[in-house]
């Protein structure tokens, strides 16, 4: 009897490994797969719960938006004017004042052909002047103060030659400057206002 126990007995052991076998060969897997679904449910529950929130705050922003253009609108930092030679025209009263206030002398002006810049126009103006480095420096921080905002571009200084003194026969040197440089300022488009 003690033959058939030990066969039972193994037969019941062969029985219970091939069981165990089944279990880690089909359970273990179900159960990964079943942990991984778990995750990718937090996942995406997580991600409903950030678009929801994003979602709630849509009118929320919308009105930052247009706070913001308004306040952009009030501020004046583009021209007001709706066609092209009344901006330009204005840019050139602006320089032209910037320029006899500081004590310097213009030279010429001349309007340069616009271009389309996003949904805004570069209104430039190039101009030509003469002065002292300090009539410089005054011209440029005018210009850099005024509303609407004129960017300064292409500046060009060169020193004005002295005369010749006629006894001495030498250039004696003078502090004058000739200035070349092109101001721009913007315009919106008049289709997108």
């Amino acid at each position: 009897m003690n033959e058939i126990n030990v066969s039972r007995w193994g037969a019941l052991g062969l029985f219970l490994l091939l069981f165990l076998l089944l279990v880690f060969l089909l359970l273990v897997p179900l159960l990964n797969k079943g942990l991984e679904l778990h995750e990718d449910k937090k996942q995406l529950a997580f991600r409903l719960h950030r678009s929801k929130m994003l979602v709630d705050k849509k009118d929320q922003v919308i009105a930052n938006i247009e706070k913001i253009q308004q306040q952009q609108q009030g501020q004046n930092y583009f021209s007001k004017h709706s066609s092209e030679s009344l901006a330009s025209a204005d840019l050139q009263g602006l320089i032209k004042t910037a320029i006899a206030s500081a004590g310097g002398q213009l030279t010429s002006t001349q309007v340069l052909p616009s271009t389309l810049q996003g949904r805004y126009k570069r209104i430039m103006v190039k101009v030509r002047m003469s002065g002292s480095i300090e009539v410089l420096r005054n011209v440029l921080n005018e210009i850099e103060n005024a509303l609407p905002i004129i960017v300064i571009d292409q500046l060009d200084i060169r020193p004005t030659r002295g005369k010749r003194n006629r006894k001495t026969r030498k250039i004696e040197p003078t502090n004058k400057l000739n200035v070349n440089f092109q101001a721009v300022t913007f315009m919106r488009e008049a289709a997108n206002e």
